[in-house]
C-alpha cells in the first residue's frame, strides 16, 4: 500500500505598508518561503514590508541600533499546548525594509528580486531558530540559504 502524500500549506499574510512600487507579489513570497518550509507541515506566518522609518523604529527598539536594517524576524512565542491545538504551526513575522533591500541590491550589483528572495529566506530561517551569531551557526545558516536560493535558480549571494 502506498502512503498518501501529505501536502504542506503555508497560511501566509503579506502586509505591504512601504509605499514602494517594486515589492514582489504574494506568490513570489510564497514560492520563496516554500523552499525553506517544504518539510515543516502546515505553517502560518506574516511578512510585513515597511519603509525605512518603521524599520528604524523596530531596529532601535529590539536591537538597540538606531538605523533601518534589511530584515528582522519575530518568532512566535506560544506554549506547546497552544501550538498543538492549532491547525497550523504559527512561525511568527518577518519584517523587510523595501528601501534598504533596493539600495543593497543596487550597491551589490544583483537583481532586486534575487535579494528579496534571499532576505525572505534568511528571515524564515530565523523563524525556525537559525542564527548567525557564532561562526559555525553562520556557516550552517548560509549553507541553507544558498541551497534554497539554488533551488530557485538564484546564485550564491555570498560568492564574490
Amino acid at each position: 500500500m502506498i502512503a498518501p502524500i501529505k501536502t504542506m500549506t503555508i497560511d501566509f499574510e503579506l502586509q505591504d505598508v512601504s509605499g514602494a512600487k517594486t515589492v514582489p507579489d504574494v506568490e513570489q513570497f510564497r514560492s520563496w518561503l516554500a523552499t525553506v518550509l517544504a518539510e515543516r507541515g502546515d505553517v502560518s506566518l506574516a511578512v510585513r514590508v515597511v519603509d525605512a522609518e518603521e524599520m528604524e523604529a523596530l531596529n532601535t527598539r529590539y536591537r538597540g541600533r538606531k538605523e533601518p536594517t534589511n530584515v528582522l524576524s519575530f518568532p512566535a512565542d506560544l506554549p506547546e499546548a497552544v501550538r498543538g491545538a492549532l491547525e497550523s504551526d504559527p512561525l511568527g513575522d518577518i519584517v523587510i525594509c523595501a528601501p534598504v533591500v533596493e539600495a543593497e541590491a543596487l550597491s551589490q550589483d544583483k537583481p532586486a528580486t534575487s535579494h528579496w528572495a534571499h532576505l525572505t529566506i534568511h528571515g524564515a530561517l530565523h523563524l525556525l531558530g537559525y542564527d548567525h551569531q557564532a561562526e559555525a551557526a553562520a556557516k550552517e545558516m548560509e549553507a541553507l540559504e544558498v541551497r534554497c536560493l539554488s533551488a530557485l535558480g538564484i546564485p550564491d549571494p555570498y560568492r564574490e
